[in-house]
């Protein structure tokens, strides 16, 4: 048997409909809704050329500077999966470049989440393609393994879990674990149109900041 080099099944996956319509929520407001406790690490950051990150995650637990299992992950990936690779948050190797990230763009990938280095940067943020990745080198990776695919991953303290659901925008990421789904986007979507409502009184001039002064008060701020 060996140990933490291994393929595992998926055996869950969100469905589209739902994926679909978290495309239209801030990731902001699905981490608020989630009591601001779920956290990718402000590291990860977008280096695409701009574009809303959305599918189903295709978990990879990779050894440092090695990306064998990453291969294994493209091998294996569906249309819409999101690659969501545990690096170790290690930058001396990148694990991705130009090369796999096309190829998951030609086979209809949702985008790539790295803990980890990509390099050919230029052609990352030239492209639409989503990458979220924690830095940029030119030094290339090895390719020996062990590593782990469909395992359960943890990025900054970020529990990931095969088939759970993946957002990104450009604050970063986030994990919407797979039987919470219904509940967060209840949540989310009423966040976004209180925001929405918010944002037109501050255009007409109507915004009530009441609220901040029985905060002082409440607190026993003086001077108010």
């Amino acid at each position: 048997m060996a140990i933490g080099f291994k393929i595992h099944p998926r055996t869950r996956t969100i469905d589209p409909a739902t994926v679909e319509k978290f495309k239209g929520i801030a990731v902001a407001n699905i981490s608020d809704s989630m009591s601001r406790m779920s956290h990718g690490g402000a590291r990860i950051r977008p280096l695409h050329a701009g574009g809303v990150l959305c599918g189903v995650a295709l978990t990879v637990r990779a050894r440092p500077g090695d990306n064998l299992l990453i291969h294994a992950a493209l091998n294996r990936a569906k249309p819409g999966d999101v690659l969501v690779v545990d690096g170790d948050g290690d930058l001396t190797n990148a694990l991705m470049g130009e090369l796999m990230l096309s190829h998951a763009q030609q086979i209809g990938m949702a985008g790539v989440v790295l803990n980890g280095a990509v390099r050919d940067y230029g052609w990352i943020r030239m492209n639409s393609f989503p990458v979220f990745a924690a830095g940029v080198t030119h030094r290339g990776p090895y390719k020996n393994g062990p590593g782990e695919m469909n395992a359960t991953i943890a990025i900054e303290g970020m529990v990931i879990e095969p088939g759970d659901l993946i957002v990104g925008d450009d604050d970063g990421f986030v994990c919407v674990p797979f039987d919470q789904t219904e509940a967060v986007f209840a949540a989310a979507d009423k966040k976004q149109q209180a925001e929405a409502r918010t944002m037109a009184a501050i255009k007409d001039g109507t915004v009530d900041r009441s609220w901040v002064e029985r905060a002082l008060a409440e607190s026993g701020c003086e001077g108010i």
